[in-house]
């Protein structure tokens, strides 16, 4: 299942217009990266995930999006086994919730400054579904200190009630669904929740791409004049997996109750930092 490292790479990529994003200003670009991972877990053993390499967000209050699970430490709803890393969302009570799962990140184990993340993942299906591949600032620089002003980086969203649609977007204090300023686009990704399939994203000093199975389909460039509140993305930010359950995205067409246990199958996340770029 595990696939082996790509020697160092110059990859060029030439955007293309997809669905809503307006390509007026993007270009041919050359990025450069290590061969070799500056972090990554393989879930190469059994057991809790690694507690060297990750933390976990627990709790059971909507999150700031009325989700509708209780987030637990608990094995049950994370958990390595066969060489993958297993989140599970399940209908039970736990806390003042009728949901459980997890939320796991990397802040203060793995915090990143540019680079190309790599996560191969297998998603979960289902009405009311919300899993999520992610990045936060790991530092608060910014304007109040913190969302979404010290910026977010959505390197995968799902929601289950449109299957086979996967979403990348970037959050800051200009630009965020709050204010209907967010900046982001979908793809069609084929037996998303019946096969792995590789997210990506490329970050560097003037640009963030995401990509699915080596294609993209979203980038936001760095504009001139652009300063924090365009442009936070240069601190150093954490990785975030997790499945929410319902919540005002994933649970605009209310969640179905029969389809749980949900899992989020993880093969690998692996880091590779940026050498240069031309």
């Amino acid at each position: 299942m595990k696939k082996s490292f790509l020697p160092l790479f110059l990859s060029t990529v030439t955007i293309f217009p997809a669905c809503s994003q307006d390509n007026s200003k993007l270009t041919t670009r050359e990025f450069l990266f290590s061969d070799k991972p500056v972090w990554q877990d393989e879930f190469d053993y059994q057991g809790v995930p690694d507690p060297k390499k990750w933390s976990y967000d627990l709790g059971d209050h909507g999150w700031g999006n009325n989700e509708l699970e209780n987030y637990t430490n608990l094995k049950e709803n994370a958990r390595v086994e066969g060489g993958l890393l297993i989140i599970e969302a399940k209908r039970e009570k736990s806390g003042k919730r009728d949901y459980s799962s997890a939320r796991i990140h990397t802040k203060g184990k793995g915090d990143f400054l540019y680079g190309k993340m790599e996560i191969r993942a297998k998603l979960p299906k289902g009405v009311g579904t919300w899993p999520a591949i992610w990045m936060l600032a790991s530092e608060s620089n910014y304007g109040n200190k913190g969302w979404p002003d010290n910026g977010e980086i959505d390197i995968m969203e799902h929601v289950g009630f449109d299957q086979n649609r996967v979403h990348g977007n970037i959050h800051t204090k200009a630009f965020n669904h709050a204010i209907k300023t967010n900046k982001g686009n979908n793809t069609i990704v084929d037996n998303v929740s019946s096969e792995f399939h590789i997210y990506s994203c490329e970050w560097t000093p003037d640009r963030i791409t995401m990509l699915v199975d080596g294609k993209e389909f979203f980038s936001f460039k760095k504009e001139p004049g652009y300063g924090w509140a365009e442009w936070p993305f240069d601190k150093p930010e954490h990785l975030i997996l997790n499945i929410a359950v319902g919540g005002n995205w994933g649970g605009q067409k209310g969640v179905d109750e029969s389809i749980f246990p949900q899992k989020m199958e993880v093969d690998y996340v692996r880091v590779f930092p940026l050498v240069t770029k031309k």
